[in-house]
């Protein structure tokens, strides 16, 4: 199917009569974790394409698994639990490689595989990710995995930017042959296969820069830099993080910087996004954003004293689920005036992120930018907030298709030389994010007094959940 994909959109592409002369390099992006098995013999197909075929006639056959695990499979709990015995234990292997074992990370698939399917897994003789297959078919031959997509597969020790033998040995037999070295994210991997030159009329000196994965790439789009944030409110929100000295914990996610060879990027997931904001609008603001807004405005930046955590689905970070409200005494209630109920919601959500932010190892810098994107980032009262509690201006940008922009930013940097040249020199020329906010006059005491409170406060439900649980 992604072949063709990649055939229908050339083919779109040159109906339209895009010139493909002009383009000088490329790079691109695919969704994490997803995984594709080359069956034995496919590179001699790869490296002797027809240019008088489509790709998909090409290499129907190449294939020893047909149907590719993707980010969505979650069947692996038990591989999962193998890999983490075989290094130590949980916070072991995120030290390792950045994040504990989870489902959809490539190695707990590519075990799953070798334990259910060995006779496939025999015959393949390359394994990529989706990244680096899709790299693959302009390369005309096997592109290495980047450092960055490589971070998302709980096999690449991410400081020594090499496979984990632990991890391999435990995960399956002759695996790092069939993964191939990883590369530095801004490598140039080689030039196009002459079957685009000939077929599209690509330019034989275009140049293919190492894939990456969607959310690495949506970094590089949204142009972060040291000590940055970017903060997506969708239905659920995530935060990316420009890390300098990480500290891998339980949860979240750590990997390769894909534009700082010398740095790192987090991801950290909240489920009860949007969603929760929504229900909250509803119930306290009559259904109004402007009255949600008003809510904002009138309570006072701390909401004197009063803390909630409001999570009606079970929440990722931390793994926490019901509405739980304390007053100033850090006595439990059990309804809040509905002003205060607002303002409760959203400096939770934000205290929240920083804390477990801080947790993997992010400061703030005093040159720290906060980078606000998704459906609650046209709300200035939410996004006020978000200054007020990090101690930080935050900008608003359009990014839809930030994969897209920052795969384009990072073939323009592969051409710049890469790693000689930072990326923020490279894209200094693109368009910058508009200032929507600053931290009021204040805030860093009244939130440096909420922090410690707010994670003493997590905490302890979390402890009392366990001990129901028990």
């Amino acid at each position: 199917m992604w072949v063709q994909a990649l055939d229908s959109i050339l083919e779109k592409m040159k109906t339209s009569g895009f010139d493909f002369s002009r383009v000088l390099a490329l790079s691109g992006a695919g969704q994490q974790h997803g995984s594709i098995y080359w069956k034995a013999g496919a590179s001699r197909v790869l490296t002797s394409l027809s240019p008088d075929l489509p790709l998909r006639e090409q290499l129907q056959a190449c294939f020893s698994i047909s149907d590719c695990p993707v980010w969505m499979d979650s069947s692996t709990t038990a591989q999962c639990r193998q890999l983490e015995a075989a290094v130590g234990g949980a916070q072991a292997l995120s030290g390792l490689t950045g994040s504990r074992a989870y489902e959809r990370f490539t190695g707990n698939q590519i075990a799953k595989i070798y334990q259910q399917n060995p006779e496939a897994y025999s015959r393949t003789e390359r394994i990529s990710l989706v990244s680096s297959f899709a790299a693959s078919l302009f390369l005309g031959s096997y592109c290495p995995i980047d450092y960055s997509d490589g971070s998302g597969m709980n096999l690449l020790h991410i400081q020594d930017k090499v496979w984990s033998q632990a991890c391999l040995r435990a995960c399956a037999p002759h695996l790092e042959e069939k993964l191939g070295p990883p590369v530095p994210s801004c490598s140039v991997v080689g030039a196009v296969s002459s079957y685009y030159v000939q077929r599209y009329g690509f330019s034989p000196e275009c140049k293919v820069v190492a894939f990456t994965g969607d959310n690495p790439a949506s970094l590089a789009g949204m142009r972060l830099e040291e000590g940055d944030i970017a903060v997506s409110l969708g239905t659920s929100d995530t935060l990316f993080l420009w890390l300098q000295q990480p500290t891998p914990a339980l949860e979240g996610h750590v990997f390769c910087n894909p534009v700082d060879p010398q740095h790192y990027m987090a991801l950290l997931c909240f489920k009860n996004g949007s969603l929760m904001r929504e229900k909250i609008r509803d119930e306290s603001a009559s259904c109004s954003w402007s009255e949600f807004s008003k809510a904002l405005q009138s309570t006072e930046m701390g909401n004197c004293g009063n803390l909630g955590f409001y999570f009606d689905v079970m929440e990722i970070t931390p793994e926490m689920i019901g509405r739980h409200r304390f007053s100033a005494e850090n006595r439990e209630v059990s309804v809040f005036p509905k002003d205060v109920e607002v303002r409760a919601l959203i400096e939770g959500q934000f205290l929240a992120k920083r804390i477990h932010a801080e947790g993997l190892g992010y400061r703030v810098m005093p040159r720290t930018k906060i980078l606000a994107t998704g459906g609650a980032s046209h709300n200035r009262d939410i996004l006020q907030v978000l200054a007020d509690v990090f101690g930080a201006p935050v900008y608003v940008t359009d990014t839809a298709n930030s994969a897209c922009v920052g795969s384009a930013y990072r073939a323009f940097h592969g051409l710049a030389a890469g790693t000689d040249v930072p990326f923020s020199e490279v894209v200094k020329l693109a368009p910058s994010p508009r200032l929507a906010a600053t931290p009021s006059p204040g805030a860093s005491q009244v939130y440096a007094a909420l922090l410690p409170r707010y994670a003493q406060l997590e905490q302890r439900i979390l402890s009392q959940s366990r001990g129901l649980l028990e």
